[in-house]
């Protein structure tokens, strides 16, 4: 089925990483920042339903969560706060992960919901939670783009690995953009990068991807500690401008060509992908 003139195409994008505490919703609230300052029209859905926290890294307060779309208690409309460089949030709620048990006819309100943001998006991330789950599987799975973010430690590659592994044996997924964090220079990212392609390339059938990556910089951890970002607080800063080339990066990537680019097709996917886990 081709798009309409109300579907445009949206770049829809799963960061994940499977490990914790490797600075992913950190950069996913900055990238979302960056994407947003180039003009285009940015969504950040708060996909740790567990551990929902990109309100409180920013500082904001919202009245309601998707949860309360999903309960009919409130509108997409309604939840919706606006962030920084007018970056469009969604926030998330504790003890939403139950959505995966429930039935497909029971998200038709999402689905519908989701449905009135098709025309409005540019780039919708979806900053995951830690593991694989089967949340975490399904978004990456009805993503468009999945980034998968890693760190120079041990753990970080082992689930990275693991997660990447997971994706393309069950579900058939081949590419993968790579994102290395908290780095001490670019030349350290790459050989991180090289460490994890040596694995890949030996015992999957993947092409990764290195799209860029971001030092470790005070400033990163001075903004969170005020609530605010880094794009924000300390734009010249080193983890900043990388940051903005990221955002560069992703806004050279082709989009889908299929309706997978519309917004209410990820729901619709996300609902509907089978035998997630083990």
């Amino acid at each position: 089925m081709n798009t309409t003139m109300n579907h445009k195409i949206a770049n829809v994008i799963a960061i994940t990483g499977g490990k914790g505490g490797i600075g992913k919703t950190t950069l996913s609230v900055n990238l979302g920042i960056a994407i947003a300052q180039t003009g285009k029209k940015t969504y950040l859905l708060d996909a740790d339903f567990g551990l929902s926290n990109v309100d409180v890294m920013l500082g904001l307060k919202p009245q309601f969560t998707l949860l309360d779309v999903i309960e009919n208690r409130a509108s997409l409309a309604q939840i919706i706060i606006e962030g920084p460089a007018g970056l469009h949030i969604i926030p998330g709620a504790s003890g939403f992960a139950r959505m995966v048990d429930m039935a497909a006819r029971d998200y038709g309100g999402i689905i519908a919901a989701f449905q009135s943001l098709a025309s409005q998006v540019d780039t919708l991330i979806i900053d995951t939670a830690a593991g694989i789950s089967d949340s975490v599987i399904r978004f990456a799975v009805a993503a468009n783009e999945i980034m998968v973010v890693v760190t120079d430690e041990p753990t970080s590659l082992a689930d990275a690995y693991a997660l990447i592994k997971l994706l393309n044996l069950r579900h058939g997924i081949q590419r993968f953009r790579i994102i290395v964090n908290l780095s001490s220079s670019l030349y350290e990212a790459k050989k991180l990068f090289a460490k994890l392609t040596n694995v890949t390339d030996q015992y999957l059938n993947v092409v990764l991807h290195f799209l860029g990556w971001v030092p470790e910089d005070e400033l990163v951890r001075k903004a969170i500690k005020q609530q605010c970002a880094v794009m924000e607080a300390y734009p010249s800063s080193k983890a900043a401008q990388c940051v903005m080339t990221l955002a560069s990066q992703i806004n050279k990537l082709p989009l889908p060509k299929s309706q997978g680019g519309q917004v209410q097709f990820f729901i619709e996917q996300f609902i509907n992908v089978q035998n997630v886990v083990q």
